[in-house]
């Protein structure tokens, strides 16, 4: 499957100089959204998965869909004040400011075997606070899975040694 030419590159946005790459036409299309998501998981279908973490809010639109594949359970990583029961915060730096994120402090035993889905790996920070979070409250991190890799932005090389899958590369 051509996934590259089921994703809809918008210039300009979100500001000048950007050219965003859009997932929505690839949702869309159920052959290739099912294709995709069965690309993601096929690395992981042996390897007993118990938990896919997903950030907000484009690593759900991935990672649930990884997550019933697998047969695995989905954990939310939230923006600030999303979750309901007690949290662990992790606050990182941005390039200007900072930023957080919460996950349940009951969310990961120690020992289980997570990986990480995002829709974009980009400058790595987001992915990065999803680490330090998943490692904290004692989750191993089998790898860390992406729809499309920034290439050019370096992200990878900032992430160490995990095991990272890109579906596709720009």
């Amino acid at each position: 499957m051509d996934f590259k030419g089921k994703i809809r590159e918008v210039l300009d946005f979100p500001t000048k100089g950007i050219s965003f790459k859009d997932i929505t036409t690839l949702l869309k299309d159920g052959d290739a959204f099912h294709q995709a998501v069965d690309a993601l998981a096929d690395p992981f279908r042996d390897q007993g998965i118990d938990l896919v973490v997903g950030p907000e809010a484009r690593g759900f639109i991935v990672g649930v869909p990884v997550a019933y594949t697998l047969g695995a359970g989905f954990v939310p990583v939230r923006k600030p004040g999303k979750l309901p029961a007690e949290a662990l915060v992790y606050e990182y730096k941005l390039e200007y400011g900072t930023d957080s994120l919460e996950i349940h402090k009951d969310a990961i035993l120690p020992g289980q075997k997570v990986i990480i889905v995002d829709d974009l790996l980009a400058t790595g920070g987001t992915v990065q606070a999803t680490i330090n979070m998943v490692e904290s409250l004692g989750g191993v991190i089998v790898g860390l899975v992406f729809l499309i890799e920034l290439s050019y932005l370096d992200g990878r090389e900032k992430l160490g040694n995990y095991n990272i899958m890109s579906l596709l590369k720009y």
